[in-house]
């Protein structure tokens, strides 16, 4: 199974991510959406797509249409995938210190733990669960350009692959759909 992992678009996918999206089996962002039309694009490229609500993905900071979407995003989300649980949150409530050794303790039975904030790309496979970090896919704070991270599950292995582009203009975000 192919998982895309990305997080942090703040309402602005890069294409090239988007492209990614169209390849996988299943989109998980955790978190900083930022707008609907995000999701609506990734829907649109993928057959299943699972969001968690970031810090930013509040009602105040979406158009008033959008709202009910931003309110049916969960604050995590447990997938089964084969050979294991990939846990998604943003990373907000667990302090930048000992993040990943919080992680780990809080969703211990997990193969893997994807979480944003950060914008940081990060993959922490020394020990188990997995921390994973894809960075940000949009055009905020992308700390060397866009980035996600696909992941490859399977029975009896996982693998993980970072993908960072170029920074690119904004031109290169996707845009929304059209009606």
């Amino acid at each position: 199974m192919r998982v895309l992992l990305l997080s942090d678009t703040h309402g602005a996918l890069d294409e090239r991510v988007a492209a990614r999206a169209r390849e996988s089996d299943l989109v998980v962002h955790a978190g900083d959406v930022g707008s609907a039309e995000v999701l609506e694009i990734l829907r649109a490229l993928c057959p299943r797509v699972i969001a968690v609500r970031g810090n930013n993905d509040v009602a105040s900071k979406w158009v008033p249409a959008a709202r009910v979407a931003v309110a049916e995003l969960a604050e995590q989300a447990q997938i089964d995938l084969p050979g294991g649980c990939l846990v998604a949150v943003h990373g907000d409530r667990f302090p930048a210190a000992q993040r990943h050794l919080r992680l780990r303790q809080a969703f211990p039975s997990a193969r893997a733990i994807v979480y944003g904030h950060s914008h940081r790309l990060c993959i922490d496979d020394d020990h188990y669960p997995w921390i994973l970090n894809p960075g940000a896919a949009g055009r905020a704070r992308t700390f060397g350009g866009p980035s996600c991270l696909q992941l490859v599950a399977t029975l009896r292995r996982w693998r993980v692959e970072p993908l960072r582009f170029p920074p690119s203009p904004v031109s290169a975000a996707v845009q929304p759909l059209s009606g």
